[in-house]
């Protein structure tokens, strides 16, 4: 390289590295996630290495990526927001050739001056050391050539791969230091996340519980082709007795023994980290349920029958960028009339919402955390007779389903207690006759963990103090339904984030307007966008 090429490089990262920016100053510090490793740290079994890979860039058209979101794992534990990067962490320290000991180690995106110009810049190792506090921090290009030998370990924990990353030109980058960990962990060909997660059920499974187990890995086997073949699950399915059952889990255990390779327990101890929050975690969490349920009430402020379901949209995450929220945790759904029948409606593209009712779920991501709050509202501002009737039994099961959401109740009470008011009501309507009809109407389940996913890891157990969860019953009557054709086109959903403390729930994003009533008097404020016009376009 010539001292020229050398200077203007250095000056580039220099320029890069002292240009001012006024950034947020609310993020995660990097002591929350050097404590949540050390969780891990004390969760691993003795003599293991958790290997963690940053998330893929994925493309969306020809030359042009999607926006990169880091996985949730990743970021919980190093505060890093950029791709190409592996996290090693050991249970007990290790000792490198030069006496230096070490728990863990950090392999990152390489600084690039040229790239950086296009992309942003890099933190860099360096970068990483001063602002996230690892002591031991490689450029990835490092990774293949660091003497670490993953077969003397008892176990090698990881989240297994989905193939959806792209060898891109140059080298370290996500594809090269996946391929460098299956070359250095003798990872099988053949290698099946599911497949050993269902071992793990076989080996752990006892007398009490086998049947049980027996009929889960029956339901894998219809779902998953690739497993029908499996000779060993096939026979614990059929298997008739605990004797026969036993020679089998035997077998398993033999097979477990030959690869110390592991795809469930760091997924375990994520879960059960990440269920419950932490008070750095739940300021963010709030700002996100809070700029969400401002949304809803500008919406309801804004609502008219000419708007679109794209424009509705377009309110809702407006306001997100109004406080800062960097992205929607989820696609939005906006759903006018039927369209609030398709539970994951995104396409959004009905051009007027007229005298309908507009299902709304949406969340904000504020830092990593998103929420996830919907509210039904009339478009015209008034609940007809048959919306109203539909939207009370929904509010009163959503009533019930929040006061369920107690410490030591079950997760699934929320909705047992949502389910039992809702075929009540849709009963009194005559709109079933029987109990189990519920269910075509109300086909989804109540309750969710919330974090930095919307459908957040968990172990689903029962509810512990500091755990956020959704609460959202709905009733949908899609067109044709088996009822007076004066229900059609009816969907209602009401969705909140709830705080489960040790003195009951606390409703989150409380603050917008729940009620039939409560929403139809917030429709009736005026709206700061009343007076926002646009030229009218070919």
């Amino acid at each position: 390289m010539s001292k020229f090429t050398f200077s203007l490089i250095a000056a580039l990262l220099l320029a890069f590295t002292m240009v001012s920016q006024d950034l947020p100053t609310d993020y995660l510090p990097a002591d929350f996630h050097k404590e949540r490793r050390d969780a891990v740290r004390e969760k691993l079994p003795p003599n293991t290495a958790v290997v963690l890979f940053a998330n893929a860039e994925r493309n969306r058209a020809n030359d042009v990526d999607y926006i990169y979101h880091q996985d949730p794992n990743f970021y919980y534990l190093t505060g890093y927001k950029e791709p190409n990067a592996v996290l090693i962490i050991f249970s007990e320290e290790q000792t490198d050739a030069s006496g230096n000991s070490f728990d863990e180690i950090f392999y990152v995106q390489e600084r690039n001056a040229r790239a950086e110009q296009w992309t942003g810049k890099r933190l860099g190792v360096e970068g990483v050391k001063e602002q996230l506090g690892f002591n031991m921090v490689y450029n990835g290009s490092e990774f293949e050539n660091f003497p670490l030998d993953f077969t003397s370990f008892d176990n090698v924990s990881f989240v297994d791969f989905h193939n959806d990353y792209r060898d891109k030109s140059g080298t370290a980058d996500l594809f090269d230091l996946i391929k460098t960990f299956k070359i250095k962990a003798n990872y099988p060909s053949d290698y099946n996340p599911t497949r050993n997660s269902l071992y793990e059920r076989i080996a752990t499974a006892n007398a009490d519980n086998s049947d049980d187990v027996a009929e889960t890995i029956e339901r894998y086997l219809e779902r998953y082709p690739a497993l029908q073949d499996d000779e060993i699950l096939n026979e614990f399915v059929s298997a008739n007795d605990d004797k026969i059952r036993d020679e089998i889990k035997n077998k398993v255990l033999v097979i477990q023994r030959s690869t110390n390779l592991d795809s469930s327990i760091l997924p375990k101890i994520m879960a059960e980290l990440r269920q419950d929050k932490t008070p750095e975690e739940m300021k963010l969490l709030k700002k996100a349920v809070e700029i969400s349920a401002v949304g809803q009430i500008e919406v309801m402020k804004a609502m008219h029958p000419n708007m679109s379901e794209t424009e509705i949209q377009g309110v809702h995450e407006y306001v997100y960028k109004k406080y800062g929220a960097e992205y929607e945790g989820y696609p939005s759904i906006v759903g006018g009339g039927h369209n609030g029948c398709i539970l994951h409606y995104i396409e959004n593209n009905k051009t007027k919402v007229g005298d309908d009712l507009v299902l709304m779920d949406l969340g904000a991501e504020y830092h990593g955390y998103t929420a996830d709050v919907t509210r039904t509202i009339p478009a015209n501002g008034k609940f007809s007779p048959e919306q109203k009737a539909i939207y009370d039994i929904v509010y009163e099961a959503q009533e019930a389903g929040i006061a369920a959401s107690v410490v030591g109740a079950s997760f699934g009470e929320p909705h047992k207690a949502a389910l039992e008011v809702v075929t009540q009501g849709l009963m009194e309507l005559g709109i079933i006759k029987e109990a189990k009809e519920a269910r075509i109407y109300f086909p989804h389940g109540t309750s969710h963990y919330l974090g930095l996913d919307v459908h957040d890891a968990g172990t689903y157990q029962a509810f512990k103090p500091n755990q956020v969860i959704t609460v959202e019953p709905g009733i949908y009557i899609p067109e044709d339904s088996d009822c007076n054709e004066k229900w059609w086109g009816i969907a209602v959903r009401i969705e909140d984030d709830i705080l489960i403390t040790e003195n009951g729930p606390v409703n989150l994003s409380g603050m917008a307007p729940r009620t039939a009533e409560a929403i139809e008097a917030m429709m009736k404020q005026p709206s700061p966008l009343d007076s926002f016009k646009l030229p009218k376009l070919d």
